[in-house]
């Protein structure tokens, strides 16, 4: 055996060798530069610790997905799976003589996938059969307390004004000749809910699927970064000190029958909205029954952690250099951040008007947290409220907006779905 040729075959093969004789002319310096956002995110994570369940996964299944020459996560075969029927120039299907779509030959099935795809494409359809956005429900439901919102409906209120930016991206999108499906999936980012975009996105827009599921759980792992400075703007110092007073203690036959009520009159009223909603309680009620500790206990943390693991992990995966730094994708991510603020207005502006109805008995800051990440809002509003006051609890009673937005944003992706599905 020669060494020297054994040698350049090892380098010729290696990574470093695609990153430099690519470098321009096969987008090495997109997979570069994705390696450096990458890095940023793990450092937002580690250090800034800015949801590190969340952005670790991301930031990692990015770097991994744009490691020349490790075939982790390959772009080519989800576009080919995406492109069932041919189109023509104008976007529209083909058909043949009989009024059918025409089949695309170069169409790739889950099982060419399972064939020749890579780690990350294995964990990537969990993500495209939205499995992952539902278990992760499952945990949500699991680990929430609907009891802040039982004892204070009017919370209810405060989640829906959250939900302004969503719509607001929506006529946002059309305006900049996103398609109505497009912008449907683009404005539920808005929600601040990863498990409830990736839903939408996988029903209305696929190829928009990577962009909007980054922006979502982006923005979600960076709402102590982003949300504060709206909280100030929006409020004043003496609105931010308001001490809340304890709400009433719920039943738990109260907290048993809501989300057997809920999922009845929402899935009925919204079907497209069944399966979000339907595992939310489903996890909620699993928790209240007092019966399945053990169910609720996995529910809460083996199944959550696991999915997790594999939902930011596919999420990141999506981080492609050569799709991902796009003009769409940065108006996608412009726009998720746009709906991202407005939906934090909307909760904060709602808030201000209850304290002024209420004579100062709310604090607006609750109203911050009416956008559905849970529970990283309500700390946010927490934490607020204590710089400004430190004997400030907040925590709770921003629970029951949080909650609310919870199912807010899942009304909202079900009736868009209704709409244009």
């Amino acid at each position: 055996m020669h060494i020297g040729q054994t040698l350049l075959n090892l380098w010729n093969d290696s990574g470093f060798s695609k990153l430099i004789t690519g470098f321009l002319a096969d987008g090495g310096w997109q997979n570069l530069v994705m390696i450096a956002i990458g890095c940023v995110l793990l450092y937002l994570a580690i250090v800034k610790k800015f949801e590190p369940l969340l952005l670790c996964g991301i930031a990692f299944g990015c770097i991994l997905s744009n490691l020349p020459g490790a075939g982790l996560y390959n772009q080519e075969l989800w576009e080919s799976f995406m492109s069932e029927f041919l189109k023509d120039a104008e976007g529209n299907f083909l058909l043949n003589e009989l009024g059918e779509k025409i089949a695309n030959p170069n169409y790739h099935s889950y099982g060419t996938i399972l064939s020749n795809g890579g780690l990350l494409d294995f964990f990537y359809i969990g993500v495209k059969t939205s499995i992952y956005p539902c278990l992760i429900f499952i945990g949500v439901g699991a680990m929430t307390d609907f009891g802040p919102l039982l004892s204070n409906p009017k919370s209810l209120l405060l989640g829906a004004a959250a939900q302004m930016g969503v719509f607001a991206a929506f006529i946002c999108a059309i305006l900049l000749k996103f398609t109505p499906e497009q912008a449907a999936s683009i404005g539920i980012i808005g929600g601040a809910d990863g498990p409830t975009a990736i839903f939408v996105a996988t029903k209305l827009a696929p190829p928009l699927l990577g962009a909007i599921a980054v922006a979502a759980y982006s923005y979600m792992a960076l709402i102590p970064l982003i949300q504060p400075p709206f909280m100030k703007l929006l409020t004043t110092p003496e609105m931010r000190k308001v001490k809340m007073e304890q709400t009433r203690n719920v039943s738990k036959a109260e907290k048993i029958v809501f989300p057997i009520v809920v999922t009845l009159f929402v899935a009925l009223l919204l079907p497209d909205t069944a399966p979000l909603i339907g595992c939310l309680m489903l996890g909620n009620l699993l928790k209240e029954t007092g019966v399945t500790d053990r169910l609720s206990d996995t529910a809460q943390n083996a199944l959550m952690n696991i999915v997790t693991i594999l939902l930011s992990t596919s999420v990141g995966a999506t981080m492609v250099g050569a799709t991902f730094l796009t003009g769409e994708t940065l108006m996608i991510v412009v726009l998720g951040v746009a709906a991202f603020i407005l939906s934090t207005c909307g909760g904060l502006v709602c808030g201000v008007i209850m304290y002024k109805l209420t004579k100062g008995k709310v604090n607006p800051l609750i109203g911050s947290a009416g956008v559905s990440a849970v529970p990283m809002a309500a700390r946010v509003a927490n934490l607020e409220g204590q710089k400004a006051n430190p004997s400030n609890f907040l925590l709770m009673h921003a629970m029951g907006p949080n909650v609310a937005g919870v199912i807010g944003s899942a009304i909202a992706a079900g009736f868009l779905l209704s709409v244009f599905g």
